[in-house]
Formats: structure tokens, C-alpha cells, sequence
């Protein structure tokens, strides 16, 4: 029987860069197939406001401002600083990405005690954070730039210029590639659902071997 990280199921990962669709993919595996789905993003957000231990670190490194006065977490206020002090969002990112790696274990459980075949963990930074080496099997959502510059600038009415700045903050796609157990070419030519399931194939099929 095959031991994974996550103990008795595996752990999965899935990532790609801005505008490759990763969200919609996840939606399929967890509507279509039934396998749960743990948002990185989404719970680092939760965490930097409720968690007592993290706020207390945050507010060391960006002042009491990085809070407004409802306690709620000021965002825009601690991207100025981070963006352009790196040694902050460095120090910003040892605190939430271990944070949220907690939370997405005891997640886990949960679900093995659940019943769930595998879990997976969405997260646009999986690789920058290091958060991929806790994990069984990675999948990269890919499509070409140009369309995910299109993709992206009609769902946030952002310029092409702001949207390549974007992309230009993140790993390249390569070195992504090149980590990555499965790949689901997302470009609008090729179906997603066959992708999806020859992928949830392979992974079930390690269960038994």
C-alpha cells in the first residue's frame, strides 16, 4: 500500500498562473467528482484577520496600521509597503504561507476522516511558498499568455499593461511546468472534463497500488 504525505490519502495540488482557469477546474473536480476542495487564498485571508497569533506578528513588521479601526485587516495599506520593501513581504510570507499549511492539514484530516479519496489544495503562490513539497501530486492549470491576459482583463476591467505586471510578479509557467505530476491545458480548444478525469484516474489508481 502506498504511503502518502497526508497520511492515508494523498494530498494534491493545483496551481497556474493568472487567468489559467485553475478556479474553474477546481469547481469541476469538486461538483463533477465529489472531491473536496481546500482555497489557499481564500483561507490566508480568513486567517490574517482571526488568527490572534498572526495578527500580532503582522502588526511587528507594518505597524498598527496594518489594521483599521474595525480590526479588520487593512490590505492596500500593507501591499504598498510589501511591494516595495521586499525584506516585508519576505517576513509577511513566513507568517501567513506556514499559517495557512497548518490549516489546510487539519483540513485534510477532516476530510480523510470524511471519507474523501484525495483532497485538493488551491493556490495561486503553491510552488513560491514552498507549500508543494508537503504534497503528494501536483496539477498546473496552462493556456497561453495571450489568452490569459484577454481572461483577465475582462473579468477585472484591468489594462494589458496592468495585467502583464501582474504575471511578470509571478513564477514563470515553466518552472511550474516542470514541477508538475499532471498538466490540464485550459486554452479553449481542448475540453477540460476528459483532462480532469484521466487525471482523477491516475491519482484513485495509486490508492491500490
Amino acid at each position: 500500500m502506498t504511503t502518502f504525505k497526508g497520511g492515508a490519502v494523498p494530498r494534491v495540488g493545483i496551481t497556474g498562473g493568472i487567468g489559467s482557469g485553475k478556479t474553474m477546474v477546481c469547481r469541476i473536480f469538486q461538483e463533477t467528482l465529489g472531491i473536496p476542495v481546500f482555497n489557499a487564498d481564500i483561507r490566508a485571508k480568513e486567517l490574517i484577520n482571526s488568527d490572534p497569533e498572526l495578527r500580532r506578528g503582522i502588526v511587528a513588521i507594518f505597524g498598527a496600521q496594518a489594521y483599521d479601526e474595525t480590526g479588520q485587516y487593512h490590505r492596500a495599506y500593507v501591499a504598498s509597503i510589501a511591494f516595495s520593501q521586499p525584506e516585508k513581504l519576505a517576513a509577511l510570507n513566513a507568517l501567513v504561507h506556514p499559517a495557512v499549511e497548518k490549516a489546510s492539514l487539519e483540513w485534510h484530516m477532516e476530510q480523510i476522516r470524511a471519507g474523501a479519496a484525495y483532497t485538493l489544495k488551491e493556490a495561486a503562490l503553491l510552488v513560491e511558498s514552498g507549500s508543494h513539497k508537503h504534497l503528494d501530486f501536483m496539477i498546473v492549470v496552462s493556456a497561453p499568455e495571450d489568452v490569459r491576459v484577454q481572461r483577465v482583463m475582462q473579468r477585472d476591467g484591468l489594462s494589458e499593461d496592468q495585467v502583464r505586471s501582474r504575471m511578470r510578479g509571478q513564477l514563470p509557467e515553466s518552472e511550474k511546468l516542470a514541477l508538475a505530476d499532471f498538466v490540464i491545458l485550459n486554452d479553449g480548444n481542448h475540453l477540460l472534463l476528459p483532462q480532469i478525469w484521466h487525471i482523477h484516474q491516475q491519482i484513485t489508481a495509486k490508492l491500490q497500488s
